[in-house]
């Protein structure tokens, strides 16, 4: 089986704890940890099963937890939590790496190879991997309304209450901003694969949200489980670019991308169908089976052997070759070489000639991130507010987005066809389709039948624009920055949704359908004319080609 290392370990180097390797100069490479891993993930599951009995024992109570006192079991949970997250992290930490050494390296034979069943594996195993990560920010939106019914906070229809109940989406979205952030140098630092395997380890641990009794230790939570959540999707792409050969790559990851709707009709279901017996708390509990589930799955997903030539371990990166039907061949110069002036850093993403480009992932982002956490967020909540009761509200989402979950298979062909004009294509019927709630109001919700299908678009097409951004932002960056250009173009899609959220916090209620569809169509069609200025087409490119293009330079020859 797999190391935490994402290569085939079968000589057991996986189970000889902290090892080294010699490459031919005498430097040391350091390996994981792998006992110290599994260690730590073991420790973090015993800490949120000791959490259970509380909630458990609150069954009779209908799981109101407000106002019990935290138990011994559910503080020794809570250390063991800790001391595994920081146990799990130690042990996925590489101890060095060195950019640079893959001269007279050539990967363009992995562009080259067949689909295979390594490829279908991968694609598999990080389509339920984006589906778990996007159910987390998703639940917020179906939380919320029992979250501020427990804790008697203000919302529309409790305008009284004590606190706004948009904090908890505040707190969690901006957690999930600075997880993109963080993830996105952890990918380029410890690697894609060890990235996403922390953020899965984190899923599990803040699961315990759904167990919090007090008010203000949700929130802290709920920040701490938007760390995992809005790191696990651009780390995602980012391996998910460096592994597909290029003719598929583009249309692959958006078909990928697109299973963020699938996510939200996951959750719309689950809050339907559990949320009346086991209330609210039992979606962040789905983060225990959820995560571990996506841990398991880890064992079918290399490492990128771009990101293993570019920090210097080439014996590695031959392993994960031959899994895809391809294999380093040497040539004079490394196609990797045209990198060789690119800083390890955010500040490059702010310098010639990446600034144009990410400038305009920030501001589509921003514009998508303030439907999703504008428009989206608070549907169930101004669904109810219309007269529709909970379990129709969510029934009237699930049945948009199922609705709207078989036109992914059209984007993906669009984009094949062009990423450039997919992304702002999409951006702008989104757009329109939002305007067209601007001017409709309230009285969007009379006809059930016309509300489902103008819901189509603005649920259906945000998640495709984040599919279509985050396939584009792990396509337009080089290797050393590329986790990085896709983190801050995840984090940009929920910075639009800090600001909109603190918007409601500061007007304590919450805004109409219309003021949302308001805040999104207006930055997003000026994202869209901006786009249309200085986007590049990327479409059936090599990454080194794409890099070399931007650098002014050329690849290497083939």
């Amino acid at each position: 089986m797999s190391g935490v290392d994402g290569e085939d370990t079968g000589r057991g180097d996986a189970g000889r704890g902290d090892t080294s390797r010699q490459d031919a100069d005498g430097r040391s490479f350091g390996r994981r940890r792998p006992v110290l891993f599994w260690t730590g993930t073991a420790m973090v599951t015993a800490g949120v099963v000791l959490h259970l009995p509380m909630y458990i024992q609150a069954r009779d109570m209908k799981y109101h937890m407000a106002g019990m006192k935290m138990d011994a079991s559910m503080v020794t949970g809570m250390v063991l939590i800790v001391a595994g997250l920081l146990a799990a992290g130690y042990g996925l930490l590489p101890r060095r790496a060195d950019y640079g050494r893959a001269a007279g390296l050539r990967v363009r034979a992995l562009d080259d190879a067949p689909l295979g069943a390594t490829h279908v594996g991968l694609l598999l195993v990080l389509a339920a991997a984006v589906t778990i990560d996007v159910m987390k920010p998703t639940s917020l939106a179906f939380v919320v309304p029992g979250f501020a019914k427990e804790y008697g906070l203000k919302t529309a229809l409790n305008p009284h209450g004590s606190h706004p109940a948009a904090l908890l989406p505040l707190f969690g979205i901006t957690g999930t901003v600075l997880g993109s952030l963080i993830w996105g140098w952890l990918g380029d630092r410890m690697g894609r694969r060890a990235a996403m395997l922390l953020a899965g380890v984190l899923f599990v641990g803040t699961s315990i949200c759904g167990t919090m009794p007090g008010y203000k230790l949700n929130l802290l939570m709920c920040f701490i489980m938007g760390l995992g959540a809005g790191g696990m999707l651009p780390v995602a792409f980012t391996l998910l670019s460096e592994t597909i050969p290029a003719r598929h790559r583009g249309w692959l990851m958006v078909l990928i991308g697109g299973d963020i709707a699938g996510a939200y009709v996951l959750t719309s279901w689950a809050s339907e169908s559990l949320t009346p017996t086991y209330s609210w708390r039992v979606l962040w509990l789905l983060g225990l089976p959820t995560g571990l589930l996506f841990i398991l799955l880890t064992r079918w997903i290399p490492e990128s052997p771009r990101f293993l030539l570019a920090v210097g371990k080439e014996d590695e990166a031959r392993r994960v070759l031959k899994r895809y039907g391809a294999e380093i061949v040497p040539i004079e110069t490394s196609e990797l070489a045209v990198e060789k002036d690119v800083k390890a850093g955010y500040a490059q993403l702010l310098r010639s000639p990446f600034l144009g480009l990410t400038l305009v992932l920030a501001l589509v982002g921003g514009g998508i991130g303030l439907v999703l956490y504008g428009f989206q967020l608070w549907l169930p909540t101004n669904l109810r507010h219309l007269g529709y009761t909970g379990v129709t509200a969510d029934r009237v989402l699930r049945d948009s987005s199922l609705i709207g979950f078989p036109l992914n298979l059209l984007v993906a062909y669009l984009y094949h066809r062009s990423s450039r004009w997919t992304l702002i294509g999409l951006s702008a019927v989104v757009a329109a389709a939002l305007l067209g709630f601007v001017a409709m109001g309230d009285s969007v919700a009379d006809d059930k039948a016309v509300l489902r299908v103008l819901l189509v678009v603005p649920i259906w097409g945000a998640s495709s624009v984040v599919a279509v951004l985050s396939a584009y932002g792990a396509e337009v960056y080089p290797t050393r920055i590329r986790s990085r250009g896709s983190g801050l173009a995840a984090g940009m899609t929920k910075a639009g949704g800090v600001l909109v959220i603190a918007m409601v916090v500061s007007a304590v209620a919450v805004p109409s359908v219309r003021t949302t569809a308001l805040l999104g169509a207006v930055p997003l069609a000026l994202a869209v004319v901006l786009a249309i200025a200085v986007a590049i087409e990327t479409r059936h490119r090599r990454l080194e080609d794409i890099t070399g293009a931007e650098l002014g330079a050329e690849s290497a020859p083939v």
